[in-house]
C-alpha cells in the first residue's frame, strides 16, 4: 500500500478524558474498496475511535485525516462520511422518510428519490405512515443505516449496526455492505459478533483498553 492508496489515516491517535486515558496511540491506514473489522468488549475503546474518526470528539494527540483533509485544521466534521454510532436522535413524531428528508435538508445534496431509495435498500417502504415513535427496535436500526448511506457516502462508520436485527435484516444488511464495498467505499463496523466480522472483513482489529493490539487479513 502507498501512501497514495490511503483513504483513512490515523497518525499516532490519543484521547484523554478527566485524565484517564481513552484511546492510546491509535494508528491506521485505511483503504477504500476494504471493510475493516473492529472488534473488543464494551469499553474497550472501539465507540470512541470511531468518534474520533468521524470528528464527533477530537483527539488530545495525533492527527486523523480523511480523504487528504486533517480533521480539526481543514474540517471538523468531514464531507462524505456516513455514520451510525449508537441510536440515532430521530424524531419520535415524524415518519422514517421526514427524518431522513430533514436530515438530507441540512446537506442538501441529495432529492427525495435517493431518500426513498435509500430506505428501500434496508428493507423498510418510504411511504410507511407510521410514526418513529411506533417502529420496532429492529426497524429504527434499520433507519438508522438508511441515514449513514443516504448521502452515498465514501467513508461509512457503523457501530454494532445489526443490534436488533432479526436474523432475515441481518443477511438482508450483509448483502448491503458487500454491495457498497464493490462501489469502493471504505467501510468500518464495530460488533461483537466474531462470525459476522471474520465474513464480512477484509481486516480485524482487535482493542482492549482503548488500544489496538492485534489485527489479522482475512
Amino acid at each position: 500500500m502507498t501512501e497514495h492508496d490511503v483513504y483513512l489515516k490515523a497518525d499516532h491517535v490519543s484521547k484523554e478524558i478527566k485524565n484517564e486515558l481513552i484511546l492510546d496511540d491509535i494508528n491506521l491506514s485505511l483503504q477504500k474498496g476494504f471493510i475493516y473489522g473492529f472488534r473488543g468488549k464494551n469499553g474497550s475503546g472501539k465507540t470512541m475511535l470511531f468518534r474520533a474518526l468521524c470528528g464527533l470528539i477530537l483527539s488530545t494527540k495525533g492527527t486523523i485525516s480523511i480523504g487528504g483533509i486533517t480533521l480539526g485544521k481543514e474540517g471538523s466534521f468531514p464531507p462524505s462520511v456516513g455514520v451510525l454510532i449508537e441510536y440515532p436522535g430521530f424524531l419520535n413524531g415524524y415518519t422514517g422518510f421526514k427524518n431522513l428528508k430533514m436530515l438530507a435538508n441540512l446537506n442538501d445534496v441529495i432529492d427525495d428519490n435517493r431518500i426513498s431509495e435509500s430506505i428501500r435498500l434496508v428493507g423498510l417502504d418510504p411511504n410507511d405512515k407510521r410514526k418513529y415513535r411506533k417502529y420496532s427496535l429492529g426497524m429504527k436500526q434499520r433507519l438508522g443505516i438508511a441515514q449513514a448511506i443516504m448521502e452515498k457516502p465514501e467513508l461509512i462508520i457503523l457501530d454494532e449496526p445489526t443490534n436488533a436485527l432479526d436474523s432475515d435484516g441481518v443477511e438482508e444488511f450483509k448483502k448491503l455492505l458487500l454491495d457498497l464495498k464493490a462501489q469502493n467505499k471504505c467501510i468500518l463496523i464495530a460488533s461483537h459478533d466474531k462470525e459476522e466480522l471474520d465474513y464480512l472483513s477484509d481486516e480485524i482489529f482487535m482493542m482492549e483498553n482503548g488500544k489496538i493490539v492485534d489485527h489479522y487479513n482475512l
